[in-house]
């Protein structure tokens, strides 16, 4: 039989990023996360993390955060049958990873109804789209948003819709270097922004005309902080095409090259045996997002 203690303790320094706010989370010592740790690699015969900052899953502690997740999401389809057995709980805790432009244009409209209903606290991890997946497949998120469709082991992927991203840039950065107009031979030797080591958007697009994938770039992990980049004439670069619809009507930015839009398939992946919870907030997705993402 498992120890669950144990596991949390794990949990926690995973998600905290360390013993320390681990102890805090629990309400336990520093040190007795550190001895709760120890005996459960004793018990398991092999380490549970990486001692690095922030501490790391090895293998056999991926396989335990999964099974915590889920246990988490069964505890609280048991709470609802039977509300006897825990007449203190509060409000349930779901943790999910998406990417930020996500969140910053079709998320909130799509879960605010179901989170209030179901009386659910998100605890997000913005993560790129195309990276996304594997907060969930080291155990440390119950489902994800990517643009990955091959789930990992145990899980489920649903097709959300297609989110199009535009290559945008100032009207006053375009005059700067295309004075004669826009001439994408030059675009390797202009400015872009790119929201991380992992945004290949910008990439795509190049190639998708011809050029090198090998580009300058200024880096800017935040989606609102990205447009105001482009928006203030710092470079261009790959925006949703719903994220910026008023600075194109406006004229504030200007597609580089029209009537090239690259499509990013976003997926919803979730636990099979995730419970109740879960499969309603799986539902509403299927239900509201492919509306919001058209």
């Amino acid at each position: 039989m498992l120890d669950y203690k144990l596991l949390a303790a794990l949990a926690a320094v995973v998600e905290q990023g360390g013993f320390e706010r681990a102890a805090a989370s629990l309400g336990l010592s520093q040190s007795a996360i550190s001895q709760r740790i120890k005996l459960l690699e004793s018990r398991l015969g092999s380490p549970v993390l990486v001692r690095m900052s922030p501490p790391q899953a090895t293998a056999a502690g991926q396989r335990l955060l999964n099974h915590v997740q889920q246990v988490r999401l069964l505890e609280r389809d048991l709470r609802t049958d039977l509300p006897e057995i825990d007449t203190q709980a509060g409000m349930s805790r779901l943790r999910v990873a998406l990417n930020a432009d996500s969140l910053a244009t079709w998320w909130a409209q799509a879960v605010s109804g179901w989170c209030c209903a179901e009386r659910v606290l998100l605890d997000l991890q913005v993560e790129d789209q195309d990276v996304g997946l594997r907060r969930m497949r080291n155990g440390e998120v119950a489902a994800c948003v990517c643009a990955t469709e091959q789930p990992v082991a145990g899980a489920r992927s649903l097709l959300l819709g297609q989110m199009p991203y535009l290559a945008v840039a100032s009207r006053e950065f375009i005059v700067r270097h295309f004075p004669a107009g826009v001439e994408v031979a030059r675009l390797p030797r202009i400015p872009a922004v790119v929201f991380g080591p992992d945004d290949q958007l910008q990439h795509r697009f190049m190639q998708a005309l011809g050029l090198p994938g090998e580009f300058e770039y200024h880096l800017c992990p935040s989606s609102e902080g990205f447009v105001r980049l482009l928006s203030a004439g710092i470079g261009w670069g790959m925006v949703p095409a719903m994220q910026v619809a008023e600075q194109l009507r406006s004229g504030e930015l200007c597609e580089l090259v029209p009537g090239r839009p690259q499509e990013v398939a976003l997926y919803w992946h979730y636990w099979r045996h995730g419970g109740h919870l879960l499969e309603g907030l799986t539902n509403e997705l299927a239900r509201r997002a492919p509306a919001l993402l058209s």
